[in-house]
């Protein structure tokens, strides 16, 4: 049967705080990034590594996203201040990304990821039930006057039923489509009738599954439900929250009187937001969108300086107006998400595999 197992975040805060296995994973990726090989990490070495971390954070991909490419220039200020412009050392890397990755432990330790192996046998016994026939013709029905498509037939299955993700273009082109072409259908839309749709998806399917059978993949599921509860839990602990606060500010550039510039209170939320529960600044859709609405409201982007007691009183007014617009219209996400770890380039393989 396909295996099902969780992944909490235990297994990374014990291995970065393992010093000898940490150390060598240190040593490992230092002696990779550093290509002149001069024992220092100028920002170009260094940018790869930037980018592997935010990724798992969920941040989007370098150059995608303005707002995200601020938090990522500011991931690379941190390590190069203090006149440490001529590149970093291995003892400081070593101690950002200890802090890094057990920020990473933290985060599933709230939202753990549920790993699910599908070896082909759910989604075998998914095509042969009745749920799957009744399921194929709802689907036909959905195409109206277009014509019946395979692929969309295919992407209507869940994981729940052991199909991996068709959503990622990997298994469309590396499990789908050799599947419905050793099935005889060299293109996935076709003109059927709804019983002969039934059967021509029924076959995909089995076939998908016999592929899986040989071949397992490891599919990573999580669920998130952003209701405002963590916002409310964070605003309660006023030491967390002033601290966080302060921790901000002080990282963030300010100009020669000392005051901030109203364009960092988004680097600012997306900082103080790990332990309110909310997500990387990109990383949610429906979240980023409420965030602008209340960005509007209280004119948090129209231009101008904040002091310091200005920028506390505004980062707590957006809080307290997202946990009540979250707690109104909670939003719930699921993702799905194809484990290919033999797919892996040089940077996406920067962070460990436990």
């Amino acid at each position: 049967m396909d295996s099902y197992m969780v992944f909490d975040g235990l297994k990374l805060q014990e291995f970065v705080e393992d010093d000898e296995g940490f150390g060598k994973y240190v040593d490992e990726k230092f002696e990779a990034l550093d290509k002149d090989q001069n024992g220092r990490l100028s920002p170009k070495e260094l940018r790869p590594a930037v980018a592997a971390i935010g990724a798992a954070l969920g941040l989007p991909a370098q150059g995608s996203s303005p707002d995200a490419d601020i938090i990522y220039d500011q991931v690379l200020n941190e390590y190069f201040i203090n006149g440490k412009s001529d590149g970093i050392s291995k003892e400081d890397f070593r101690t950002v990304l200890s802090d890094i990755l057990l920020g990473v432990a933290d985060g599933l330790k709230r939202d753990p990821v549920s790993l699910l192996t599908l070896d082909g046998r759910l989604l075998q016994h998914y095509a042969r039930s009745p749920a799957f026939e009744f399921d194929a013709i709802a689907t036909f029905t959905d195409f109206h006057n277009s014509q019946p498509s395979l692929e969309i037939g295919v992407a209507n299955i869940t994981v729940e039923q052991g199909m991996p993700p068709a959503s990622d273009p990997w298994v469309m082109e590396k499990i789908v489509k050799p599947a419905a072409e050793s099935c005889g259908f060299r293109e996935l839309i076709i003109n059927v009738s709804a019983e002969e749709f039934v059967e021509a998806l029924r076959s995909v399917v089995l076939e998908v599954a016999s592929r899986l059978e040989k071949s397992p993949v490891t599919v990573a599921h999580s669920k998130k439900i952003y209701d405002g509860k963590s916002i409310q839990k964070f605003v309660k602990k006023k030491d967390e929250v002033d601290k966080a606060l302060q921790t901000a500010w002080k990282s963030l550039p300010k100009d020669p009187r000392g005051t901030l510039p109203r364009e960092y209170l988004r680097v600012a939320l997306d900082m103080i937001g790990p332990p309110a529960g909310l997500p990387p600044l990109g990383a949610v859709e429906q979240v980023d969108g409420v965030v602008s609405e209340i960005f509007k409201m209280v004119e948090a982007d129209e231009g101008g300086v904040l002091k310091q007691n200005e920028f506390n009183n505004l980062v707590l007014q957006i809080l307290g107006s997202l946990m009540l617009q979250l707690e109104g219209n909670p939003i719930t996400v699921s993702s799905n998400a194809l484990v290919k770890s033999s797919q892996n380039d040089d940077d996406s393989d920067f962070l460990p595999h436990l």
